[in-house]
């Protein structure tokens, strides 16, 4: 067990300082802090945003004093809003970040290394994997940073465990992600093709909860929804802790670990 653990610290380095001396990696930094930078400011401050409406909404009052106004939490409405974008970026960003765990090796001849080494499947997997959802966490921080700085002028507070488990929800869903496009990654020695694969097949899972409302009702339609990226991210940035949407993130992490190594078992078996 100890060399197991020791195997998978060594494969999570290897895979975390390869993103921090990467030219994409610092690309896709820039661009998704430049985006959710813009959609903050957006949301928050912007001739449409939150800020706005509840002026706008003061201001009616005022002219209407006889008129009674249901309070809105800005706050939460906020993170809300931020969230739901920020997952919708992490559809675009994170097939791109998953695109080379394996992709890169097969193209540079050191999977086969990887395949008969006696560093077992799994452990490279779970290494590959808690190194890019660790670089993932490191895009988020300064977000988390700004966005714990405008929610203190909050009145009244914000209760901390709203936002944590929001966040706790992104992460989760991008660990899902990356684990699903790891083991696509697997599979080819082209990075784009990685990419264009585990876009759509995360787009299909994002956008499955549609179905599912269209055929409410039915077995069908209950069986799909349980399969919705968005609804159970939903859930995480509502405030809401569910745990069969806790089961299906991870129910998605361990099937992209196990289909990886099933996957890099295979290429094993075919070089013996």
């Amino acid at each position: 067990m100890r060399l197991i653990f020791g195997n998978i610290i060594a494969i999570y380095r290897r895979e975390l300082q390869s993103y921090f001396v990467s030219p994409l990696a610092y690309a896709i930094a820039g661009i998704f802090w430049l985006l959710s930078g813009f959609f903050f400011a957006l949301i928050l401050l912007g001739p449409q945003g939150i800020i706005q409406q509840v002026a706008q909404r003061d201001l009616l009052q005022g002219q209407q004093p006889g008129v009674p106004a249901s309070p809105i939490d800005v706050a939460y409405e906020f993170q809300q809003a931020f969230l739901g974008i920020m997952g919708s970026l992490a559809l675009f960003i994170l097939p791109i970040l998953s695109m080379g765990l394996y992709a890169e090796e097969r193209k540079r001849g050191t999977l086969e290394l990887l395949a008969t080494s006696p560093v077992t499947n799994w452990a490279v997997a779970v290494g590959k994997l808690l190194g890019v959802v660790t670089f993932f966490i490191t895009l988020i921080l300064p977000i988390f940073a700004y966005e714990a700085f405008a929610l203190s002028t909050a009145n009244p507070a914000v209760f901390p465990v709203v936002p944590l488990m929001g966040h706790l929800g992104l992460i989760l869903l991008a660990a899902g992600i990356l684990s699903l496009g790891m083991f696509i990654s697997s599979l080819t020695d082209s990075t784009i093709l990685a990419a264009i694969i585990t876009f759509a097949l995360i787009l299909f899972l994002w956008v499955i909860d549609a179905i599912a409302q269209n055929l409410s009702g039915t077995p069908i339609g209950a069986i799909l929804s349980h399969f919705s990226l968005l609804k159970h991210y939903t859930n995480w940035i509502q405030g809401i802790f569910d745990s069969s949407s806790l089961v299906v993130f991870l129910s998605y992490i361990l099937l992209g670990i196990f289909l990886t190594a099933q996957a890099i078992d295979a290429l094993r078996f075919q070089r013996s």
